[in-house]
Formats: structure tokens, sequence, C-alpha cells
């Protein structure tokens, strides 16, 4: 049965007034943090002013990134939205296989929200979830009480109401839907932009907050639809970045470049993506402004991130429109290289994280599960979040707190679109391994000396890369890794061909191409 936004926002309510929730005691919520986690969809690692950005502004960000600190080596567990999305919620790698239930995320594993409703939290979600087809498998089953905008979208037909194209048909899936306006979003006016609406949802749950339960603690996790296309923004956004790009001197180099197979967008130039980020920005600007108003800036920690790299790449014979670039960083979005999981992570805990500092020390995905346990005095839940570890002596200032286990990647969902054929990856400390599953190719990097990943080492370091083959392997077992499937090997090698300008059709006719595709344009 579909329940109606108003009709949640009547039930949470009913719930607060009447003691539904866990009792906690006054003094103990008081002392307890409220946390904030804002994510945001396909976001690069330097896609934000305050991470080295020529182009794109983001003054809100930069601001609490100031006040906050900053980790330039955070990773996803994996390189694209949905699997790691499983891994920030549950605290488990993707590739485990009791996550997955028949149309979604499995209804016996546990979630951030779970955990946090049972510690005495209100909880509340708002923006993408794309981890079920159907509204058994959405967050306000799955630990939120109130959920607006979460159900199997993936991306919206358009960024303004009604979120979906008039003119097209909508598509249901099993697990993933398609031109579908959002669930608690089917009221709008038009012209509304949905980040804006986001953000607004996030505040009205904010006042009501603090006008029904001014002393319970709350987890708001904002997961913006931005930004991911379609590009689209605000006009006098769009107007303002293209005047602004008319003025800056032209990037050198050229537009493109070739890695294997993939096309990699080179230079940050579209005044649209710009606006788009800039759209995110405000979202925070007005969130914080928010939580001074209400006397809830003080005990609130931010948490700002992204779910994988920028969209950089496509295959090489595509002629896909590619929103932004991840250089220095190696490749983007599908990729295992760090331009596909490397990351922006701030995080603003106030009296608590050093101001304005900046970390190296590693995170990944599945790290927020335990942290945010950690910070809010939370009993940790090993079971459930089995791949995390908890961040939170590096947030209270002991930035040399080590990890105690490697970071492991398997990502085999090989995609023409962006032209990454399977791969798996393991860091410990310095050092990567990336393997080319099918290829069965290694390849080594020390990220410290070369964040570009440009220089193998491999072939000098056979006792060094036998190691962490074997550590890999390991893990692969322990989190349940089967072989490539038959289907999965007829993409990688349909992605392969192309390095020799052969194209295979929609019918599996393959058309050969007389030289690489035209790199001046992103169509």
């Amino acid at each position: 049965m579909k329940i109606s936004h108003q009709i949640q926002w009547a039930i949470a309510a009913a719930a607060l007034f009447s003691g539904g929730l866990p009792s906690q005691a006054a003094d103990t919520n008081a002392a307890r943090p409220n946390i904030i986690f804002i994510i945001i969809d396909d976001l690069g690692w330097r896609d934000l002013s305050c991470m080295g950005s020529p182009f794109y502004e983001s003054p809100a960000i930069d601001k609490m990134a100031s006040e906050g600190l900053s980790f330039t080596r955070a990773y996803e567990a994996a390189p694209r939205c949905v699997q790691s999305r499983y891994s920030v919620l549950t605290g488990k790698n993707h590739n485990r296989p009791e996550l997955r239930g028949e149309r979604g995320l499995a209804a016996d594993q546990g979630t951030i929200g779970k955990a946090f409703q049972q510690g005495g939290y209100t909880t509340f979600y708002a923006g993408k979830w794309h981890l079920g087809g159907e509204a058994s498998y959405w967050p306000q089953n799955r630990g939120f009480d109130i959920n607006v905008g979460g159900c199997a979208l993936g991306a919206l037909g358009t960024h303004f109401w009604p979120y979906y194209l008039t003119n097209k048909p909508s598509d249901i899936g099993v697990r993933e839907s398609h031109n579908i306006a959002p669930f608690g979003l089917e009221t709008g006016k038009p012209g509304e932009f949905i980040a804006d609406r986001l953000t607004d949802e996030t505040i009205r749950f904010l006042k009501t907050h603090k006008a029904e339960k001014p002393g319970q603690p709350f987890l708001v996790y904002l997961s913006h639809y931005q930004v991911h296309q379609p590009l689209e923004a605000k006009a006098e956004d769009v107007r303002y970045f293209e005047a602004k790009l008319k003025k800056m001197p032209k990037q050198p180099g050229p537009d493109y470049e070739s890695d294997y197979t993939g096309k990699v967008k080179l230079k940050q130039d579209l005044p649209v993506y710009a606006a788009m980020i800039k759209s995110i920005d405000d979202s925070v600007a007005h969130l914080r402004q928010a939580l001074e108003d209400l006397g809830y800036d003080k005990n609130t920690v931010i948490i700002f991130t992204s779910d994988n790299g920028g969209l950089s790449t496509s295959d090489l014979l595509g002629n896909r429109s590619l929103s932004t670039s991840n250089k220095p960083l190696r490749t983007g979005k599908g990729w295992l290289y760090e331009g596909g999981i490397r990351v922006p992570l701030i995080v603003y805990w106030p009296g608590v994280t050093p101001a304005g500092v900046k970390t190296d020390r590693a995170t990944v995905g599945t790290d927020y599960f335990p942290t945010f346990l950690d910070m809010a005095g939370l009993p940790l839940r090993p079971r459930e979040h089995l791949d995390g570890e908890s961040f939170a002596r590096v947030l209270k200032g002991d930035l040399n707190s080590p990890r105690q286990r490697p970071i492991y990647w398997y990502y085999d969902d090989a995609k023409i679109g962006t032209g990454n054929t399977a791969m798996a990856a393991m860091a410990d400390g310095d050092k990567k391994l990336v393997q080319f599953i099918y290829e069965k190719k290694d390849e080594l990097y020390d990220l410290r000396q070369d964040i570009g990943e440009q220089h193998d080492l491999a072939p000098a370091n056979p006792e060094i890369v036998a190691a962490m083959k074997q550590k890999l392997a390991v893990w692969e077992k322990d989190a349940g890794i089967k072989p490539l499937k038959p289907n999965k090997v007829d993409e990688i090698q349909t992605i392969i061909a192309e390095i020799t300008g052969e194209k295979k059709t929609k019918e599996g006719k393959k058309n050969k191409k007389k030289g690489p595709a035209d790199s001046s344009t992103d169509d």
C-alpha cells in the first residue's frame, strides 16, 4: 500500500508525541550529537573549489572545510552508485551475497537508519535511494521515520518538477525504475528545482522536529540526485558560468585522451555542470543557516561526500556527454583507478574536528556506519558493519590513527557507457594493486608518489604484487565473490574490441571504424 508524504509526517509526529520512539533520558539525548549526512551523486574528487577546481565554485562547502576536517584520500567501496550505496548504508562490501534480496536490499540486513532508530534517534531520509524496486524496500521501511524522494529511481528524467518527462513513458522495473515521480514529491510547482526541494524538505523536518521533540537527537540522510545526469541547472546559474568561462584563459592541451578502453575528459569546462554544483553548495548554505536559526548548530555533525568519482569516461568510440574531469586522478566513474573511487569528504563536528585541517588518512564508504555509531555514543554492531572500521579517533584529532585493514575492491560490472572493464584492487598503505580480471593483468602503484597512477611498479616488484594478490584472493573468498558470468565476459570483449576500432551494434554485428572517434566534442 502506498503511503503518502503527508501521512508519513503525521505518523512520525504521532510517534514523537506518544513516545513511540525508543525512550532516552533527556540529558543523555542532549549530549548526543545530531548527524547530517550529505551524499552527492557522481561528484568528482576535484569538483569543489576547496579541492582545487579551477572553474567550479563552492563557497559554502569551502567554508565548512575551513571549519572542519577534510580527507584527501576518501574512497567509496565501488565506482558506481548502486553498489556504493549498498556499502554506505550497511557497512558491508556490496559484493557480499547476503545483501541482495529479490527486489533490492535484503530485508534482514542492518542499516544505519535501523541502528539509529533503535538508539533513540529520529531518522529522516531525503533524495535518491536506488536500492529496491518497491515500497517495502524503500527508506520508510528500512530504518527511516520519514522518506521524501527515496524510491526505485537511480536518476531523474529532469531536475525540474515534476521530475519526469511528461512526453515519455514510465519504466517500472523489478529493482530500478525510470521516468517516474520520486516518492513523496508527486506534488510541486512548475520551475521547482530538485536540489532546492530536497533542501526545503530537510529544513521542514528540522523545524518540525524542533517544535515537537526538541530533546530528541536526529539523523538526517540527505542524498541529492545532483550532480548525476541529465545535465540541467537553473538558467541564471548557467548564464553566470558561461560568462565566467568566456573570461577565463583557454585551458591548454587536448580535450580528451584515450586510456585503455576508455575515452577520458581532461577539462572542467561545462557551465551547466558548474551550475549544478552551485545548487548543492546553496543547499549546504541554507541547511547551515537553518541549523543556526534553530539552535542546532553547536551540536550537529555535518558529513559531506560523494557516492563515486565524477563521470569523465565513455567507451572509445562513444559520443556520450561527459560531465567533468577528475585529473590529476586517472579515469572516472566505473573504474577502480583513483578517479572512479576517490571522493571528497569533509566532516564538521563543532568543538571536535580540528579546523581547516587536511589529512590523507584513508577511509572507505563502509566506514561510515561504525563511525556514526561511535560519534553518537551508540554500541558498535560488528556483525552488521562487517567491512567498516570507525575513524572517529581521526575526527577527534588523532590524524595518525592507522587503518586496521587494507581496503579491497571488486567491481565486475563492465559498462560500455563508461568504457570500463572488470577490475579488482587493493590499497594497503601507499601501495595499490590494480587487477584487470578478464585480462589477468596486474599493476602496482605508489599513491604517495604517483597519485595519477602513471608509473606501473609491478614488473620491478613481483614479490609485493604476489603478496598483495594473495591477500586480495583471501578477501574475495570471504566476500563470496564468484567468477565472471558469460554476459559480463561478452560485455568486456565488446569494450576491449574498441581498442582496434571495432564496435558491436545492438544486433551483435561488428562495424570497423577507420580511426578513433572525434574527441573534440562530448556530444
